[in-house]
Order: structure tokens, then sequence, then C-alpha cells
């Protein structure tokens, strides 16, 4: 009996530290639980999609490593990161901290090799000092801090400028400001000695995170990131730290063949999560998009919100009066505004025409010269959904009063067939979105639908729309040639409460659908950077030529001063 009641027990107890341990995670460790920004990168992923080997084929990279400025050492690491005594093949972690002094930026991850580490250190902070606590070894050399054992780095920047805390005035009086004094060997230790319980090791939000397949993680606390900010007088009158409080974004980036892929998770405090949770958005309206009067949409945006939110929101700002009386001005209130609004809007990049156009001008003996222009006008429309017909009449003459003190060369219509209304820069196009047109041939409109967010952005249609402009001279056309063949287009959608957050995702995809998309960026900016070393070159050619061609001041013709002014 006595065994059959243990083994029940201790199997209990064995899923209680499982699940104890299930919220911890090991990445942030070494990060302070206040860290404004956090990034995490997965080394053995990246190496996994670009091995070093392709990176050294790169142009730039060629550039620089044939740079006899480089120090010995880096060299050898840029050839071989392993030479760096970086293990790179695991986790490392960049983050940014604001604190009473300033702040600070910490790189940090794993040692391979500690002899070649501390090399690698002494080429990074020349004439560094060197010195020893608690079996961590430091050199330190302003701004730099580098601190390592057998296990793992810390490499540590002061960074003042991150936060007005890291200024102090020079002299009473004097406008002019000093960097304050930080120990940079005891803030390396710091990190170092970090307890689990002052660091994100335990924070369940960040655990949830890294725990998500991804190559690299990013973590911003918005809350500390803008402190500075909501601490000034006029902010605080805002009431924003209400709406900061708490908040946090988790946002995942995966390289996977033929496109990039983002997830993102957006946290907010108790007040605000609350609001949105009882007036979050419904699912974008699909007829709003098929409505659009053009075959090929260059860009899209949609939302869906509850009006009522928005005067809650005001509320908890602490400005819902202020915003009354403004809108008193205009002819409205704010309660007309949410009554005449159902909650879906759109604003869309419909076409990008070209407008030609023959410029004149005088030539240098005054005959009459012109040359032809090819210009780009895109075309956009704004619209949203209507609710109470005479809320939404107080709006329109409103708008009406306001708009005429819009030049008359800016082209202004708008119309509304009592479900929507529009506004935009081409008459036709407002006649027919708020007429019987309905497009449903749009391929991507299930790519970006079924959110209370949904955006597209066709990149091939507005590269090609601005070739003529793109492509004025030889180096300008290569990128456009490179830039045509590697971008296709953009989806995002989002805007759902789920797990605590807000979630969104984006996929930017790219021509080639077989090919990593981190290989392929690799090979672009390769030739980004191959065109603007030949430029370069081409430049400096010119430059000598100029030089060459100069006249010599001393024995050029002297010519005669003018006369004097009568």
């Amino acid at each position: 009996m006595q065994l059959r009641f243990r083994i029940p027990f201790l199997a209990a107890v064995a899923i209680l530290l499982l699940a104890s341990c299930s919220k911890k995670n090991k990445e942030g460790k070494f990060v302070p639980k206040d860290a404004a920004v956090v990034v995490h990168v997965n080394g053995a992923s990246l190496s996994s999609k670009l091995p070093w080997d392709e990176i050294k084929k790169n142009a730039l990279f060629q550039k620089m490593y044939a740079d006899s400025s480089i120090p010995t050492f880096i060299k050898g690491a840029l050839e071989n990161p392993d030479n760096s005594g970086i293990d790179t093949k695991t986790d490392m972690i960049f983050f940014m901290q604001k604190d009473s002094v300033g702040g600070i930026i910490v790189f940090t991850g794993a040692i391979k090799d500690a002899e070649k580490f501390k090399l690698f250190s002494l080429d990074i902070t020349k004439g560094g000092t060197e010195s020893e606590k608690d079996g961590i070894k430091f050199i330190t050399k302003s701004p730099f801090s580098v601190g390592w054992n057998n296990e793992k780095f810390v490499c540590l920047v002061n960074a003042p400028e991150l936060s007005m805390n890291g200024y102090k005035p020079s002299s009473w009086g004097d406008s002019t400001y000093t960097v304050k004094s930080r120990d940079l060997s005891a803030a390396c230790k710091t990190i170092f000695d970090l307890k689990e319980s002052n660091s994100l090791a335990e924070d369940e939000k960040f655990t949830e995170l890294v725990k998500q397949p991804g190559d690299l993680h990013f973590w911003m606390n918005s809350e500390e990131l803008y402190k500075d900010g909501l601490a000034n007088p006029a902010m605080a009158m805002l009431n924003l730290t209400t709406l900061y409080k708490g908040s946090r974004a988790a946002a995942t980036l995966n390289f996977e063949n033929g496109k990039i892929l983002m997830d993102i998770k957006s946290y907010a405090g108790k007040e605000l999560t609350e609001l949105y949770k009882k007036y979050g958005g419904k699912n974008i309206d699909e007829e709003m998009i098929k409505r659009l009067p053009s075959k090929d949409v260059a860009a899209v945006f949609a939302m869906s919100y509850k009006p009522e939110g928005i005067k809650e929101l005001l509320k908890l700002m602490g400005v819902e009066g202020y915003a009354n009386m403004g809108l008193a001005f205009a002819g409205f209130s704010l309660d007309d505004f949410i009554k005449a609004n159902k909650g879906d809007v759109l604003i869309a990049l419909t076409e990008i025409k070209h407008k030609k156009d023959s410029i004149k001008f005088k030539g240098v003996n005054g005959e009459d010269k012109s040359f032809e222009t090819n210009t780009p006008q895109p075309e956009f429309i704004f619209a949203t959904s209507i609710g109470d017909k005479d809320a939404f009449n107080l709006l329109i003459k409103a708008g009406e009063k306001f708009g005429k003190n819009v030049p008359a060369e800016i082209p202004v219509a708008y119309n509304s067939n009592g479900k929507y209304f529009a506004i935009g820069n081409s008459k036709e196009n407002i006649a027919k979105y708020t007429g019987t047109n309905s497009n449903t041939s749009f391929d991507f409109l299930s790519n970006i639908s079924g959110e209370p967010f949904g955006g597209y952005i066709n990149l091939q249609y507005i590269m090609k729309a601005f070739e003529s402009e793109a492509t004025k001279d030889s180096t300008a056309k290569a990128v456009y040639d490179a830039s045509l063949k590697m971008w296709d287009n953009v989806y995002m959608k989002g805007g759902s409460y789920s797990g605590g957050g807000i979630t969104q995702t984006m996929e930017i995809n790219l021509i080639d659908k077989n090919t990593n998309s981190l290989k392929q960026l690799n090979q672009y900016l390769g030739t980004l950077g191959q065109l603007k070393i030949e430029s370069d070159k081409k430049m400096e050619v010119r430059d000598v030529m100029m030089e060459e061609v100069k006249p010599d001041s001393a024995n050029s013709p002297k010519l005669p001063p003018p006369p004097p002014a009568k």
C-alpha cells in the first residue's frame, strides 16, 4: 500500500517540477528583466541556412576583408568566426537597458575557446585594462568592457545617449552636458551575477517567445523604452503611463524558401487589455476590398474596429473632454462620430498611372526648347462603412467646411451610397467604388482576410510603375533589375486576441520560391554591394579627370575688371 501511494505521489511531484521548469528559459538568464530591447539569435539555425563560406563570397564582405586597417586577429575572425573564440553556432543575445546613468548595449553568448577570445578582445580594446574577479577576466577601455570565463562572455558598451539620465550639466547654469561616469567592468560583472529572479529567465511571455521555432527572436519592453518620454510633464497629462504599463512586444522571424515570415504578439497592461477584449474588431469587410476599381492593386490596408472603443480609450487617457471641445469647432461631437461609423476602414493605392507632359524652356541662345516627362501619378481611395446616416452627414458637412481650404490644383472627389463612403483623387474611381462595382478576382484576398486587420503590398507592380524614374542611369537600372528579380509581394494580417495578447503575421514573398530567403538576401546585398563599389570607382575616375583638366590659376588668362557702376 505504501509503495502504491508513493508512485503516484512522486509522479505528481515530477509533473509539478516539470511544469515550473517549463515557465523558465535559459536564453534570458543573462538579460535583466527590465531590458528595453532584446534580440535572440539562433546561431545553429542561421548557420545551417547560410554557411559562412557563402557570406565570404559577398562583394561587401570581400571589400571589408581587403581593408588593410583591420587588425590581424579581427581579420582572422572574418576569415573563420571560430577564430574569435565565440561559439557562433549556439544562442547569442543582444540587449539594450536603460538605467540611472544612461544605458548599456550588451552582446552575450557562449565561449568556444577562451584563449582565442582573449586575443580577439585585446584587438577590439587596444590598450585596454586587464583585470580579474571571481574567476571572470575583464578587458576594459571606455566605452567597452569585455568579460568572460570558460563558458560565457559579456561584451558591454556604455551608451549614455539612450537616456537623458546619462548626462549631467557641465556647470551650474551651463547648457552643455557631460557624460556621467560608469564603472564599466563592474557593470559587466553585474550581468554575470544577475539573479534569475531579476532576469528574463523567469518571464513567462519571454519564455513563450524563445520556445517558438525561429531564426531570430525580438523582444521589446515599451514601458522601459519610453519611460523617459512618459516622465515629461506634458506627456504625463495624457496618462500614457496607463497605456504603456505592462506593454510588451514579442516577434519571431524565420527565413524560409522563397519567403520571410514574422509572427508578432503584443501584450498590454490590465486596463488596455480589458478594453481591447471588449471592443476588439471583427473580421475585415471583404466587400470593401472587392469594390476597388482596378485589376492590379498596388497596396491595400483594411481594418475592423468598434467605434465605441475610441471613446473608452480617450476616457482612459483622460482627454475625452478635450476631444469633444476640438470636435465641437468642426460641428459634431464624439458621440456623433461613434454613431456615424460602423467600424470598417480601408485605404488603398489602387493604381499608378503616368502623366505625360511637355516642359518648355528657353535655350542658351534664346531658342525654344522642350523635353517630355512621364511622371507617375498614384491614385488612392479611403473608404469607411456608414452607421447612422444623419450622424455621418454631420461629418461630411464638417469635411466640406475644411475642404474649402484645399488648393484647387489638388484633386479631391468623394461620394456615398448609404453603406460606404469613399474619398480619393480620382472622380471616376470614387464613382465606381460607390456604384455597383464588385471585383472578385483579387488573388491576395484569401491571404489577408479572416482577421480584424489585413494588408497587401504588390512590390512588383510598384517597382514597374516607377521604372522610368528608377532606371535613369546604368547603376540605377542594375539595382532596379536586381530588385525586380528579388521582391514579389507582402501579406499582413492579425488583430485577434489570443493567449493573453494580440497576434499578427507578416509574409514577405520573393520571386524565387525554391531558394532559402536568407541565401537570396545575401546574394542580393552582394549584388548591390558590387554595384556600389563599381559606382564609387567611376566617381573616383571622374574626380581625377576633373582635377587634371582644372585650369592653372597662375597661368590662366586674366579677365578685365567689370566697369564701375553708374
